[in-house]
């Protein structure tokens, strides 16, 4: 059985959870690197690092030391635009833990990583006991993912039917409870 160690991102595992998170929006989002919705991937030290209220982990492969999953959080709300205004009214700046970059590679997926990391985020989020709530988004297309969100996480807004036009597309969620 494959073990995998969970931990807080040191400035050494930078580059393979940079890694990880662009191979994910090129290969699972088709997305490519977007500046505007990807600045926290090329400078992860800025955006999850250096501010106390924030957190990368890396799940690590016990055989071979290799980055095999991130997961993140900030205490950045979702902006409008482009998501919907009371989305970002209800979700603010300094209240909200956003959970962020939950990816896995596809070779070590199934094997419940990002249940395990959420887990972790939870936890820091409870111990700084600033947020009031747990928000997160993701896309319907993004493998496993609608399946682990829908398991912990209950739907607030699905743009496909409640934004005029579709928006981006993206489900929109919130964790019960911290």
């Amino acid at each position: 059985m494959q073990e995998y160690g969970i931990r807080t991102a040191t400035a050494g595992d930078l580059g393979e959870a940079r890694a990880v998170m662009l191979d994910a929006v090129y290969r699972d989002f088709g997305t490519g690197y977007v500046p505007r919705w990807h600045a926290d991937i090329i400078d992860p030290e800025r955006f999850y690092l250096a501010p106390p209220r924030h957190t990368l982990l890396v799940a690590v492969d016990e055989r071979d030391g290799a980055v095999a999953a991130t997961a993140a959080l900030d205490a950045r709300g979702p902006a409008h635009p482009p998501n919907p205004r009371w989305l970002a009214e209800r979700y603010p700046s300094g209240e909200t833990a956003q959970l962020r970059r939950v990816y896995v590679r596809p070779e070590h997926r199934r094997r419940g990583l990002a249940r395990r990391m959420v887990a972790e985020l939870l936890a820091f989020a409870q111990a700084d006991g600033g947020y009031r709530s747990v928000y997160l988004h993701t896309y319907p297309d993004s493998t496993g993912a609608m399946g682990l969100w829908r398991s912990l996480a209950k739907v607030v807004c699905d743009e496909r039917a409640e934004v005029p036009g579709g928006g981006s597309g993206a489900v929109h969620f919130e964790i019960p409870a911290l």
